[in-house]
């Protein structure tokens, strides 16, 4: 998405030719084909591991923290696979999305006329707030050292990381669609009135 609006606005003339379906199909492909081959590398060493005592993780999901405390095998190997995995799949990615919007915040501050600029952002406004959700949860689990004694608020900010991001996108994507802006305009306007139809009769009324 990020790539899609850097040439969007950076590039428009060769958006066409660019961001076809074939080459929808090949980064769509290979951003499957990647990540397939990062997680199974983490499984390929989480299978060889021993877990002789308790195998019960008190956690929403099997994150690799939680699978490397009730393990008792040396995990040296699997922590510098994660790191690995990390960089290529978070710290990577997200270089390129800051790189990109630069680019792109350089190419509106160069736009002369203001209702352009409103224009040229408003097309990655929703892209742009989607990745400070998810990164800032994101953030907020893996980055923020966590207290003693935190294993509930870990488990609170990982449920806001699985949640709060798939329930924003649909919300703030669909608010770029007008005729969905329009319905749910209608449908305030109707709350709003029927409130009034109630309210109105009720100070008429001699006491």
């Amino acid at each position: 998405m990020a790539y899609d609006r850097y040439l969007a606005i950076c590039y428009p003339l060769h958006y066409v030719t660019i961001i076809n379906s074939k080459n929808c199909l090949y980064l769509v492909s290979f951003s499957w084909i990647f990540s397939f081959i990062l997680m199974s590398s983490e499984l390929i060493v989480i299978v060889q591991m021993e877990f002789c005592g308790s195998s019960v993780i008190d956690h929403y999901f099997c994150d690799i923290a939680e699978i490397l405390q009730i393990s008792t095998s040396y995990n040296t190997i699997l922590m510098w696979d994660d790191f690995i995995v990390s960089l290529l799949s978070v710290f990577f990615p997200f270089l390129l999305i800051v790189a990109s919007y630069n680019c792109i915040f350089f190419t509106i501050l160069k736009i002369s006329s203001m209702s352009g600029r409103k224009k040229a952002f408003s097309t990655c406004s929703s892209h742009l707030l989607v990745v400070c959700v998810y990164y800032g949860t994101l953030n907020s689990i893996y980055i923020v050292p966590s207290r003693d004694n935190s294993q509930n608020d870990n488990k609170f900010k990982s449920l806001i990381y699985i949640v709060l991001p798939p329930l924003i996108n649909p919300i703030v994507y669909s608010l770029r669609n007008q005729d969905m802006l329009e319905s749910i305009k209608k449908l305030m306007y109707k709350h709003v009135r029927a409130e009034k139809c109630c309210f109105l009769p009720r100070i008429l009324d001699p006491p």
